[in-house]
This record gives structure tokens, C-alpha cells and sequence, in this order.
């Protein structure tokens, strides 16, 4: 029982697997895409500039090389660490082709609108094969004359519902191939982008320090903000009720002397407030580091922000294990707030959360199906989980088309 356990648990890893990496080799499809035709218009640049005339607009034909390099670094970076691309090219035609950074943006291109593309055509044509051979049954009927045996491979003889079930047999085979080529396409894919589209070593050193700089200055002001924050809620909640206790046990001793009835009322009343002012305490406490994250999983603290949330919310995880406690703190707070943001200014109807873990890195992925449109410039609090996000070195990203839906993903590196 425990090895069939084991083979189902790892035969639904690979599932999971095979379809992000369709996921992401469609993604891969539309950069291929994007790919062909900027070089399609490079190829098309160089040679005008035989003639002469194409000079002028070769910059432009390079930036707009660039501008679809970029859109497959933020492709790469949604599945992997981050990929930081090099720095603006120089100046003037012949020092732009010599720099590194395009000249690894041409060699990309090339590779992608080549090999890329047709990884992804491949990809993509497994799983429709196998959904149409599953469904063979249902329409073969309206194939012409002589082109259902081809469905058959010519095996047998497709003139009966029994023949055309038996084609259905062919589901399971592109199935199990899909199973077993669909990941190894994916990392064909994405690999030239991996090795062309990356900084050199010195320029990636420098991006990435100005990067961790930013991040630095971004995270000391969210820190300061936080103490600024805790700092209210002590003051105006939590203090103003001790000071109110105080006043009512002053209060009840110098009653206790005059009026010994009256003083059991107010005794009751410095209860009260205290009670209160020991409420408030926890829920400040619980702000800086929840103390559910202690006794239970990252995923059950969530279960427990879903529930309390006012729009239905549901929570899928698939986390092997624990993650250091200041980023499953990120996590939370990152979910807590986005719920918030949902509840208060989304209309939706529904809201998913979902978490995983890839190569070492935590994702957070909040959808809701509202009006969309959010903006972070709005102050409904994404600019604070784009500062926790940052300020563990994770990335934060957001798509909120007007009509909705609003998707966030947040990674996080995931150290013990």
C-alpha cells in the first residue's frame, strides 16, 4: 500500500510538473513569437544597410531587439531566479554590436525563433493529440471517406464505433510522452535564454549591487515605517487603556474609604480595560511575528487569514517542507495584505492562493476574479509587499488588466 501511495504521489508530482512546463513553453510559444519577427525586421535592417539606408534605423531595430530580450528575462525570472539583464548598449552602431549584451541578444533571438518556437510547437501538439484521439468517438463520423484510418495509423479499419473506441488507445501513449518529454522541452527552451540573455559577470555584479542597494534603502524605510506603526498602536490603543486601568484603581481605592459599594463597579470597570488593553497587546504582537507560524505550517496559518477572509478564498499548497521563519512571516503578511486589498477594493467574488516551492525559491500566487485594475501608486498597500518581497531579495509582480482578474506573485528565496 505504502509503494502504490509512493508511485501516485510521484506519478501526480510529474503531472504537476508537465503542466507548468506547458505553461511555460507557451509563454515561450508567444516570445517565439515576438522573436521571429524582430528577426525578421533585423534581417530585413541589414540589408538595407548594404544599400545604404538602413543605417538609420538600425538603433532603432536594436532597441527594439531589446525590448523583447526584456520580455523573455521577466518570463525566465517567473520560473527561475531572477535574470538580470545587462546594462543600456552604447552609443553608436558599431560599439552596440560589439557589446556582449547584444551581441548575446542576437544569438538569442536566432536560437529562439528557431529552436524556441519549435520546442513549444512540439510541446503544445502532444497534449492536443492525446485530447483528440480521447474524443475520436464523438466526431469521426463527420470525417470524409477514407481519412478515418488515419487516425487509426492505418492500423485497422475505422468503420464502427468499436474501431473508433479502439483509437482512443492512442490517448494513453501521447499522454505518457507528454509525461515524459513535455519537462525536458521546457529546459531546451528556456536554456539559450538562460545562457545569452544573462549579464557578463562584471555588469551583473554591478546591477546586482545597485539592485541589493535599492532594496537595502527600500527595506530600512519599510522597517521604519513598521516601528512607526507599532509605535501608534501602542500609544493610541494600548497605553491610552493602562492609563485608563490606572485611573479606575485610584479611582477604586479612595472609594473603598467613602463609598465601599461603589467600588466593586469600578474594579469591574478597570477589569474591562484591562482585558481590553491585554486584546490589543496580542493583536500588535501578532503584526510582527504570528505566533500561529510557531505551532502550525505556513499553509494552515493561511487556512486560518482564508477563513476569516469576506470573500470566499481557497488555499492550495504544495510545500515539502518548512522555510525559514522570516520568509514564511513574508508569505503570511504578503497573503494577510493582499486579502485585505481584495476585501476592501476588488468587488470579487472569489479569491485562490497558491503556494509551491521550485528550485529553492517560496512562490506566492494570489488571484481574484474582481474588476481589476489595481494600481500600486493607488496606496492600497502592494507598494508594502513590494518592500517585504524586495527586502528578502524576492520579486513581486502584478497583473491587473481593467475587468479583472488581478493576479500577484511573489517569490521568495527559500533558505533554511
Amino acid at each position: 500500500m505504502t509503494v502504490r501511495r509512493t508511485r501516485l504521489e510521484g506519478l501526480l508530482a510529474r503531472s504537476r510538473a508537465t503542466v507548468d512546463a506547458l505553461d511555460h513553453l507557451v509563454g515561450g510559444v508567444g516570445t517565439g513569437i515576438l522573436a521571429l519577427t524582430a528577426l525578421l525586421w533585423l534581417a530585413v535592417v541589414a540589408l538595407l544597410c548594404l544599400v545604404g539606408v538602413g543605417l538609420p534605423m538600425a538603433p532603432v531595430a536594436l532597441r527594439g531587439l531589446r525590448v523583447v530580450a526584456d520580455r523573455e528575462r521577466v518570463r525566465l525570472s517567473q520560473r527561475d531566479p531572477e535574470l538580470v539583464g545587462p546594462g543600456p548598449p552604447p552609443p553608436g552602431l558599431r560599439a552596440a554590436l560589439a557589446d556582449p549584451g547584444v551581441r548575446g541578444e542576437l544569438g538569442w533571438v536566432v536560437c529562439h525563433s528557431t529552436l524556441g518556437l519549435l520546442t513549444g510547437v512540439i510541446a503544445m501538439s502532444l497534449p492536443l493529440a492525446a485530447v483528440r484521439d480521447l474524443t475520436f468517438p464523438l466526431w469521426w463520423r463527420l470525417l470524409p471517406p477514407g481519412e478515418a484510418e488515419d487516425a487509426a495509423l492505418n492500423l485497422w479499419r475505422v468503420g464502427d464505433q468499436r474501431s473508433a473506441l479502439a483509437v482512443c488507445v492512442f490517448a494513453v501513449g501521447w499522454t505518457a510522452l507528454s509525461l515524459l518529454v513535455i519537462p525536458g522541452l521546457e529546459r531546451l527552451q528556456s536554456w539559450p535564454g538562460r545562457r545569452l540573455l544573462s549579464a557578463p559577470p562584471g555588469g551583473d555584479l554591478a546591477l546586482r549591487v545597485a539592485h541589493l542597494t535599492a532594496t537595502r534603502a527600500a527595506a530600512l524605510d519599510a522597517h521604519a515605517a513598521e516601528l512607526r506603526r507599532i509605535e501608534r498602536s501602542l500609544h493610541d490603543g494600548t497605553q491610552n487603556r493602562i492609563v485608563a486601568v490606572t485611573v479606575l484603581l485610584g479611582a477604586a481605592r479612595r472609594a473603598v474609604a467613602r463609598d465601599p459599594a461603589s467600588a466593586g463597579e469600578i474594579l469591574e470597570r478597570a477589569q474591562g480595560a484591562a482585558e481590553q488593553a491585554l486584546a490589543e497587546l496580542r493583536a500588535v504582537v501578532r503584526t510582527i511575528l504570528p505566533p500561529v507560524l510557531e505551532d502550525r505550517s505556513l499553509a494552515d496559518a493561511l487556512s486560518g487569514l482564508a477563513a476569516a477572509c469576506p470573500v470566499p478564498c481557497t488555499v492550495t499548497a504544495d510545500l515539502p517542507g518548512r522555510c525559514a521563519a522570516s520568509v514564511e512571516a513574508t508569505a503570511y503578511f504578503t497573503v494577510a495584505e493582499a486579502l485585505t486589498n481584495v476585501a476592501r477594493h476588488s468587488g470579487a467574488g472569489r479569491v485562490s492562493v497558491a503556494l509551491s516551492l521550485r528550485r529553492d525559491r517560496l512562490l506566492v500566487q494570489i488571484t481574484d476574479d474582481g474588476h481589476g485594475g489595481a494600481d500600486e501608486r493607488a496606496g492600497s498597500g502592494l507598494v508594502g509587499i513590494r518592500r517585504r518581497a524586495e527586502a528578502h531579495d524576492g520579486t513581486f509582480m502584478m497583473t491587473s488588466p481593467p475587468g479583472g482578474p488581478t493576479t500577484l506573485k511573489v517569490s521568495l528565496p527559500c533558505g533554511s
